[in-house]
C-alpha cells in the first residue's frame, strides 16, 4: 500500500466510510422503541431523535451544501448554519424514530449519488473560513468523522438508556 495521495481514490474510500457508518446508525438506532426514543440523559443533552434530526441537517444543510459550493466556486459564501437551534427549532423530539430514520437514510443516499456523480472533483479546491483554509478534500474528511462522532454519542446514548431505572443493578463489570 502506498502513502501517495494520486494512488488513493480517495473519494470512493470517503464514500465507503459515509455508507459504513449510515449502516451503523441505522443498526444502532432502528429497534429503539420509539417511547425510549425521546430519552435524554440531561437536559444539556440530545435524545436519540434530536440526534438523528442533527445528522439529516448535517447531510442535507451542512456538508453537502457546503462541499458542493466549495467544488463549484469556492468564492461563493456559505450560508449560515446554527445545528443546536435547528434542534429545537425543527422539533425533532417531537417527530417518530422511525420517520427521521427514514429521512435520515434517504438524505445520506442522496448524497452519496450525489458524491459519486461529482465530475473530475478538485479536493485541493479551498477557500478561508473565518481566517482558517479548508479544502474540498479536508470537508469531506470531515463529514465522515463528524458521522463517528455521532455513532459515538449513539454508543453512550444507549449505555446510558439502558442503565436508566435499573436500580438495584449496574454495568460496572463491563469496565
Amino acid at each position: 500500500m502506498t502513502d501517495s495521495f494520486e494512488e488513493v481514490d480517495f473519494r470512493n474510500e470517503t464514500i465507503k466510510r459515509l455508507s459504513a457508518s449510515l449502516g451503523a446508525i441505522l443498526s444502532l438506532s432502528e429497534e429503539v422503541p420509539e417511547g425510549q426514543s425521546s430519552w435524554s440523559p440531561s437536559e444539556s443533552s440530545w435524545s436519540l431523535r434530536e440526534i438523528v434530526g442533527h445528522l439529516i441537517d448535517a447531510d442535507r444543510e451542512i456538508f453537502r451544501i457546503r462541499l458542493d459550493l466549495l467544488l463549484r466556486d469556492p468564492a461563493e459564501e456559505w450560508p449560515s448554519m446554527d445545528p443546536e437551534k435547528w434542534v429545537g427549532e425543527r422539533k425533532y423530539s417531537e417527530r417518530t424514530l422511525g420517520e427521521l430514520l427514514r429521512i435520515f437514510q434517504d438524505e445520506r443516499q442522496r448524497s452519496l449519488a450525489w458524491l459519486v456523480s461529482i465530475e473530475d472533483p478538485d479536493w485541493h479546491q479551498g477557500k478561508d473560513i473565518s481566517g482558517d483554509p479548508i479544502r474540498a478534500g479536508d470537508l469531506l474528511l470531515a463529514w465522515c468523522s463528524h458521522d463517528l462522532a455521532h455513532v459515538e454519542q449513539i454508543c453512550r446514548w444507549r449505555t446510558q438508556s439502558a442503565l436508566e431505572n435499573r436500580a438495584p443493578f449496574d454495568d460496572d463489570f463491563a469496565y
